[in-house]
Order: structure tokens, then C-alpha cells, then sequence
């Protein structure tokens, strides 16, 4: 492995920075959140096709007929949770819609656990018991304030779960392809199944404003493409954990961005449950042991 040019979490901290953008380009965009999830992944799909139709179409063939359905499964699970989460965006606010989102390390787990039977640890059921207190107060305290928004969290949760599911039906397609074809062919069927969503709604493809057209096409070029991409460049050089951690940052940061752009001030429910969501997806993906093993090979110096 060669020596990065820059040090890995400067990209990574770009990267938290760049999704932590998606939810505020939503909230700006003047359009249904079917219309918004299509030209989030329309201009994402032609912005990759130069580079995938001149370098990759040959992996193709490498496709299964079980990789295909798995790929087209994971598409519609995509698609789906773009709209919910958008929609989500529509009834609560940017931060607690953002801090049930990162729930999906424990969606994860529940996933796994339930189609691969991995073995469930003490830690795991702490952590997970943790998070859901957090979300639980979010709720709360937003349901206090007003009925919508807990229809709203309710939204994003479901959401949450989605990309879940659509994250666990593509990682074995994914272990064969490389990260341009998988991503091109499944942000491909999740385009397709969003324009059939948003003629089946009746929704309108257009016209728009000309500023609507810019938060389209920056959620596809700034955490589609760039907030991703870093990510994905960042794992030749740390572990996933790193980034799984680094993520769980995009809440504040779309709280900090919200507070700015919109006026969303925090209440302390939101404060006190996204803190405590944070720390049980942190006690979920940290490795306890290696940390464990890592400062007695190396003390602090205090």
C-alpha cells in the first residue's frame, strides 16, 4: 500500500462535509421528493456513464442472472429510501432526521443477523438499546412540538432500513464488480424505478426554476459522487470503522448547516437523544479490545 499524498481524514472530514449537504440542497429544492431522488440519480448516472461506457462495460458480463435480480432488488430499495427520507424531510427537521438515518449500522446488524445468523454479542444489544433511547427521546421531544414530525422521524426510520436492505442485497454483487460498474447499473435501476414512481404519482418532471436545477444537480455531484468517493478512496488507508464513525458526524454538521440556512434552532431533546444515538452506534462499531490493545502498546502521554 503507498503512502497517501494527504493525510486519509482530510478527504474524509471533505467527505463527512459533502453528505452532510444532502439534506440542506433538499430542503432548498422547490420539488416533490420523488421528482428530487429522480435528478439526484439521473444526473449521477450520466455524470458516471463517459467514464463507465469507455472503461468498464466489460464487467458486465461478469454479471450473474442472481447478480442481476440482486442489483435491480438493491436499486428499488435505494430509490425507495431517497423518497422516504426526502419526504421525511418535508414534516421534521434536518437534525433529527439526519441522526435516524445513521441508525443503520444497527439495521445492519439486524439484518445479518436474521439472513446470515451472525452471532449477536452483549456489547451489540447495549449499543443497540442505547441508540434506540436516543431515538426514542428524538421522537418524543419532537412529538411534543407537533404531530408531523414524529411522521416524519417515522418516515426516516423506515428509510434508514431501506438503505439497509438495499446495502445488504448489493455488498455480494459488489465483491466482483468494481465500484463504478456496481454503482453505475444500480444507480441506473434505482433512475428508472423513480421516473415510474413520479409518473405513477403524477408528479411534474418540469419546468423548474433555474435554482432548483442547481440543487439537483449538486446532490448528485456533491454527496453522490464527491462525499462518496472519498469515502470509498479513504478505505485504501483506513479501516471501515474509521469511516463508520466519521459518518456519524453528518447529523451535526447538517445541524450546524440547518441552523444557518434555515434558522432550525436544537431542542434538548434532540441534543440529549442525538448524543445518545451517537454514542451507541460509536460503542457498536468500535472494537473494544483492539482499542484495548492499541493504548497499552502505545500510553497516552499526558
Amino acid at each position: 500500500m503507498g503512502k497517501p499524498t494527504i493525510h486519509p481524514y482530510i478527504p474524509i472530514a471533505v467527505g463527512v462535509i459533502a453528505v452532510s449537504l444532502s439534506a440542506i440542497f433538499v430542503k432548498l429544492a422547490n420539488a416533490d421528493a420523488g421528482v428530487i431522488a429522480f435528478y439526484r440519480m439521473l444526473f449521477s448516472v450520466l455524470i458516471m456513464a463517459p467514464l463507465f461506457f469507455w472503461k468498464y462495460t466489460a464487467e458486465l458480463k461478469l454479471l450473474t442472472k442472481r447478480d442481476w435480480v440482486f442489483s435491480f432488488v438493491a436499486g428499488i430499495f435505494l430509490a425507495s429510501h431517497f423518497i422516504l427520507w426526502f419526504e421525511s424531510l418535508n414534516y421534521t427537521s434536518v437534525a433529527s432526521s439526519t441522526v435516524l438515518v445513521t441508525l443503520q449500522p444497527l439495521f445492519a446488524f439486524a439484518g445479518t443477523y436474521f439472513f446470515f445468523k451472525e452471532r449477536i454479542s452483549v456489547k451489540t444489544i447495549l449499543s443497540g438499546l442505547i441508540a434506540i433511547s436516543g431515538a426514542f427521546l428524538i421522537s418524543w421531544g419532537d412529538f411534543q412540538i407537533s404531530g408531523t414530525a414524529l411522521y416524519g422521524n417515522m418516515l426516516a426510520l423506515i428509510a434508514c432500513a431501506l438503505v439497509t436492505a438495499y446495502l445488504l442485497f448489493g455488498q455480494d454483487v459488489r465483491k466482483r464488480l468494481s465500484l463504478v460498474t456496481y454503482t453505475f447499473v444500480v444507480y441506473g435501476v434505482s433512475t428508472i424505478t423513480l421516473f415510474f414512481y413520479v409518473v405513477f404519482k403524477g408528479e411534474s418532471f418540469g419546468p423548474y426554476a433555474a435554482n432548483d436545477w442547481l440543487w439537483f444537480l449538486l446532490l448528485a455531484i456533491v454527496p453522490n459522487l464527491l462525499g462518496h468517493t472519498l469515502f470509498n478512496w479513504s478505505l485504501k488507508y483506513v479501516s471501515t470503522n474509521v469511516i463508520s464513525i466519521a459518518i456519524l458526524f453528518e447529523p451535526i454538521g447538517a445541524a450546524i448547516l440547518a441552523f444557518y440556512v434555515f434558522n432550525e434552532y436544537l431542542i434538548s431533546t434532540q441534543v440529549i437523544g442525538g448524543l445518545i444515538v451517537i454514542v451507541g452506534i460509536l460503542l457498536f462499531v468500535i472494537d473494544i479490545k483492539r482499542l484495548n490493545t492499541f493504548f497499552r502498546k502505545k500510553p497516552l502521554d499526558l
